[in-house]
């Protein structure tokens, strides 16, 4: 107990040289700056995260099946996935390349044929168009948000829909825009358009047989179990592809990103724990007196290492929680503080236009947090080891005779 006495007493006392002080006060403030930061940043990666996975799957179903020439018998396939566990529901879809012109503007779009019925069992695509989903049948069409602004198509317009198969052969259609969808994601808005099932199968001639069947899975982060029970079941030629292996490479960037970003706010946490041990280390020669005493009059070299042991960890300890608590009360009320800049300074720091959020999505992972928060109490108990160290090495004579 006299250790940690002794830890505490140092530390509220003045020094005699305010330098010391200064350095354990900025010491304080780097661990707790870079703790709140840590859980600030991954929060809203977190919450990033969250939000672009939920827009994918909303998009595409959790899993879909595809062959090449098409999948000439789709209800059997339905009934054999939804056989095995995990598999809620499926539906078939036709999509393919396709040319949409209103007058003399003409462009690529990819259309997709859907049952509207059955597709809003597996995906979210239905519910982002609306009630104008229900009028999906004959002539009628919807397109994306972003391409009937970037076409400057509105609603009520007629647009001519072809499929090419040669330079004179053709499929076209002309269709009523009914209706407009916005899923969150600019690629999708601006270049998809949807019609009925039956109408797509008139321009991409397939008759009964569907491009592709879409599941939606009980789960929809356990794909990949799921997947390889159905390439069991089903065989080659079936391919069968995750919303993970569609959009792949933005899986893998959001992971990399956030561990990145880990790594490189853990290094304020570092040099903040560096400058731990240097105010440790002028600590133990400004009580370098005391240290010869207190070993003169018995105390061991593991009680003298103990004082300035609890002393860099009370430091840290101290930045910690003040950094978790901090972290944890901001990263939760981040659109309040963009709020107010926007307000106050005029300055739009996350314009919706760009960032196609109304606000920043923000999910605090309370792991995240426990993780945080342990690594930076590991690394401000590392540094104080060395200067425990060095203190208890004094030899109590040389350090009286200089004193």
């Amino acid at each position: 107990m006299w250790t940690l006495f002794l830890s505490l007493r140092y530390f509220f006392a003045k020094r005699r040289e305010g330098i010391i002080s200064l350095i354990g006060f900025i010491s304080v403030i780097g661990v707790a700056l870079g703790v709140a930061s840590l859980i600030i940043v991954l929060s809203i990666m977190n919450g990033f995260d969250g939000e672009i996975k939920n827009k994918i799957i909303g998009t595409y179903a959790h899993i879909m099946i595809f062959k090449d020439e098409g999948i000439e018998d789709p209800a059997e396939i339905i009934n054999l996935s939804e056989a095995i566990p995990g598999v809620e529901a499926g539906a078939g879809f036709i999509t393919g390349q396709a040319i949409i012109r209103k007058k003399d503007t003409v462009i690529g779009i990819l259309l997709k044929g859907i049952d509207p019925a059955a597709e809003s069992r597996v995906s979210k695509v239905t519910s982002y168009i609306g009630p104008d989903v229900n009028e999906l049948k004959g002539d009628n069409i919807i397109l994306g948000s972003e391409l009937m602004k970037n076409e400057n198509i509105s609603l009520g317009d007629y647009v001519e829909i072809i499929v090419p198969y040669s330079m004179v052969d053709q499929e076209k259609a002309r269709l009523k825009v009914i209706g407009s969808f916005t899923s969150g994601r600019y690629d999708y808005d601006a270049n998809m358009a949807i019609l009925d099932i039956n109408s797509a199968r008139k321009l991409f001639r397939t008759k009964d047989t569907v491009t592709g069947i879409g599941l939606k899975l009980g789960d929809g982060m356990k794909v990949a179990e799921i997947k390889e029970k159905l390439q069991q079941v089903l065989g080659y030629p079936y391919m069968i592809k995750s919303w993970m292996d569609l959009d792949k490479n933005l899986v893998k960037a959001l992971a990399l990103e956030k561990k990145m970003m880990f790594i490189i706010l853990a290094l304020i946490v570092i040099v903040a724990c560096f400058n731990i041990s240097s105010s440790l280390i002028m600590m133990v020669m400004e009580k370098t007196r005391d240290i010869g005493i207190l070993k003169a009059i018995g105390a061991s070299s593991w009680g003298i290492s103990s004082i300035f042991f609890l002393h860099g960890t009370l430091i840290g300890s101290i930045g910690v929680a003040i950094g978790g608590a901090a972290g944890v009360f901001l990263a939760k009320r981040i659109n309040l503080v963009l709020g107010f800049v926007r307000n106050t300074f005029g300055l739009d720091l996350f314009p919706n236009d760009v960032y196609y959020f109304t606000e920043i999505p923000v999910r605090v992972g309370y792991v995240d947090v426990c993780s945080i928060i342990s690594v930076a109490m590991i690394l401000t108990v590392l540094a104080g080891i060395y200067p425990a160290y060095k203190a208890s090495r004094l030899d109590p004579v040389e350090a009286i005779r200089y004193e």
